[in-house]
């Protein structure tokens, strides 16, 4: 009840913000630049709760949960982007442009063609960017309300186009505004309580809050390998039914051999029918036919996946993992149980071990010394893992396990981005690895400054000068907010606040293990961003249609009433399509998908505009022909990616592109593409001023 009162609250902030100020959202400059009347403070903290989408809110601090120090790669990445915006972009953005983006291409030439290829472009970038945020909405609405993931992406949308459409950037930047304060202020509350509770390695807070799911830890059964199989001496009645093996791609060698063993747990009936069992730490109640008996005491037949680990010389055991089975006849079980019944998986992640001289737990520990805790090298981790495979009896399996991982692994860089070549590896697949990373280093680096929704906000105020203010402004905010993420990344590893299945879910499960009251707050900002974000991207689109491609494809001047009615128009269709995507691309991290759109960004805008600004010889032709390579190359290639080949149910491996981030290669094309053209039609054309 606290958590949905607490998402009415402030969804109806963001009402509330957006109605009153949609009154100033009056005439074409209202609606498209709020009159350029916005001060560079409010701009500066507008800025930040734009940028700060639900890439970095919830993926960010989920892929540092996940994948430790280079999850933190993406905010070294999204923070160093502002500073080709500030020296770059900021003041000949300012100067040159009226309403778009296009506006600053087209300054010294009004060729037609420029507002088509650079409408379409922000059209293009900000769908890829609209997907990700949609995502994380329904995300986060699952567990806050306890409704199915489609229908937070629909409120989404609704809401969302409710503030564009009513009330343009006047609604949007204040909405922004709010959103960039608030998400400061609860993530640096949230970082302070991870350093107050410090690490442990037996206290574990109560799991789900009031779900009522307590504490539990996988349990850990020794047995006796005998002819390559475990004998189970400590697990009365149960017997193996199947054996999977994962192999190495390149040596054949077993690298984890998991078991499926069906054992009985012990039922108690209850007065009101049925019996209730504990499986795998959750009260699960099932009918009676479901129960059978057992030397004369009623128990449920579970049938759940264990891993083998000989990991220490001598010995073996299985260790207790959680599972979601689709069997063949279509039935859907979670840890061996109806999925009806049991829910969802328990959350997962742990500190096992810390440096002997803290022994159980650290209590509280400053910022540098919970790093320096967590990276030594007598440190151990839980680290969340998967596998998915078909069983011998036709079963789609996924298998969610933790993995001990040393602390110093933890915290530096190769475990989502690998360095060096594991045993039988050939050298070019870490070489792939390694310009994967680059790839999307350049996506990032250079995407910020040249993502439509960001670029529109410097039109909103009335000077050069502030618009370079109000960049300072964001990358004070933005990169106090990227340090935080650490924090809230492996604080949700410590507290064990980590949903097996999605790492979008680790800042929202990290605030429920300080109380509901909280991870309301924390559910609700994020949804808070996910609206500010979202509405400048349908912005951008808004505009681009209107006011760049509307009059060109038209071939006659539109009033200005027209535009902006056009504009409301198109706010709603983006919304819609928005929907659309992102109930068909759940289950994503949002922050790999928002790489994608920088790097389209990056690929299709940024080489126009600095070659524009300075480069005197550029042309017309040659920023149409680099904008719409941008656009191809860059889409083209994330679709034969192979996270896209694994996404069409094909072998990932097959993938004609071979990796996953395309900038490597889109970005160098664009600029290449600008440079022949402009030489080769640059005797047509009037050479223009250098900015």
């Amino acid at each position: 009840m606290i958590a949905i009162l607490t998402f009415v609250i402030f969804v109806g902030l963001v009402l509330t913000v957006s109605t009153r100020t949609s009154r100033k959202a009056a005439g074409i400059g209202g609606y498209f630049v709020a009159n350029n009347s916005v001060h560079w403070g409010v701009n500066g903290v507008a800025f930040a709760g734009g940028y700060l989408s639900v890439a970095s809110f919830l993926g960010i601090a989920g892929l540092i949960a996940f994948h430790g120090y280079d999850g933190f790669l993406y905010s070294i990445g999204f923070l160093a982007g502002w500073i080709v915006a500030l020296f770059v972009i900021a003041e000949p953005m300012k100067r040159m442009g009226t309403f778009t983006f296009s506006d600053a291409l087209n300054r010294n030439f009004s060729h037609p063609g420029i507002s088509l290829a650079a409408g379409l472009s922000v059209l293009v970038v900000s769908l890829f960017y609209l997907v990700p945020q949609m995502v994380g909405a329904g995300v986060l609405v699952e567990p806050l309300l306890g409704i199915p993931h489609y229908w937070g992406v629909i409120i989404v949308g609704t809401v969302v186009i409710i503030i564009v459409a009513s009330g343009g950037m006047t609604s949007t930047t204040y909405v922004q505004f709010f959103n960039g304060g608030l998400l400061l202020t609860f993530a640096l509350i949230l970082s302070v309580l991870v350093l107050f509770r410090g690490v442990s390695t037996t206290d574990r807070p109560t799991e789900e809050g009031a779900a009522g799911l307590s504490s539990y830890r996988s349990q850990r059964v020794p047995v006796e390998m005998v002819d390559g199989t475990p004998r189970i001496a400590d697990m009365p009645g149960a017997t193996i039914t199947d054996r999977h093996a994962v192999l190495d791609v390149y040596t054949g060698a077993e690298n984890l051999v998991l078991y499926r063993i069906s054992r009985p747990i012990p039922a108690v009936s209850v007065p009101a029918g049925g019996y209730r069992a504990q499986v795998k730490g959750r009260t699960v109640h099932v009918e009676a036919t479901a129960v059978e008996r057992v030397d004369g005491e009623a128990v449920l037949m579970v049938e759940d996946w264990w891993w083998l680990d000989e990991s220490a010389a001598g010995t073996a055991a299985l260790v207790e993992t959680q599972s979601r089975t689709v069997t063949a006849g279509g039935r859907t079980l979670v840890n061996g149980v109806p999925a009806a019944v049991a829910g969802r998986l328990r959350q997962v992640g742990a500190v096992t071990e810390i440096p002997g001289e803290y022994g159980e737990r650290t209590g509280p520990v400053g910022p540098l010394r919970l790093l320096s805790v967590l990276s030594d090298q007598e440190t151990t981790v839980q680290r969340p893992q998967q596998v998915s495979f078909t069983a011998a009896s036709g079963d789609a399996v996924s298998v969610f396990y933790e993995e001990p991982t040393a602390g110093s692994s933890f915290m530096r860089p190769g475990l989502l981005f690998p360095l060096e070549a594991q045993p039988g590896e050939p050298a070019m697949t870490v070489l792939l690895y390694r310009l994967n990373f680059i790839s999307l280093m350049l996506a990032l680096f250079f995407g910020t400054s040249a993502l439509p929704h960001i670029l529109i906000r410097y039109y909103t105020v009335p000077s050069a000068e502030a618009a370079r203010k109000s960049t300072i402004v964001a990358i004070a905010g933005i990169g106090l907010f990227y340090i935080l993420t650490m924090y809230l990344g492996v604080g949700a590893l410590i507290a064990g606040a980590i949903n097996p299945e999605t790492s979008n879910m680790s800042a929202p499960l990290l605030a429920r293990s300080f109380g509901e009251v909280l991870f309301a707050m924390i559910s609700g900002i994020a949804f808070t961003t996910v609206l500010a974000t979202v509405s400048g991207l349908i912005m951008a689109a808004s505009g681009a249609v209107a006011h760049d491609l509307m009059g060109n494809l038209l071939r006659r001047e539109v009033s200005d009433t027209s535009k902006v009615l056009v504009g409301r128009v198109v706010a709603v269709v983006v919304g819609l399509v928005g929907i659309v995507l992102g109930i068909g691309f759940r289950g994503m991290n949002v922050s790999f998908m928002v790489g994608w759109a920088f790097a389209v960004a990056a690929s299709a805008n940024l080489p126009a505009l600095v070659l524009m600004l300075f480069w005197k010889r550029t042309t017309a032709r040659g920023i149409i022909a680099s904008i719409l390579v941008g656009i191809v190359a860059s889409v083209g290639l994330i679709m034969l990616s192979p996270d896209m080949w694994a996404r069409y149910g094909l072998d990932p491996a097959a993938a004609p592109m071979p990796l996953n981030q395309p900038g490597i290669i889109s970005i160098p094309l664009s600029f290449i593409v600008l440079v022949a053209v402009s030489l080769a039609t640059g005797s047509k054309e009037k050479p223009i001023e250098v900015a």
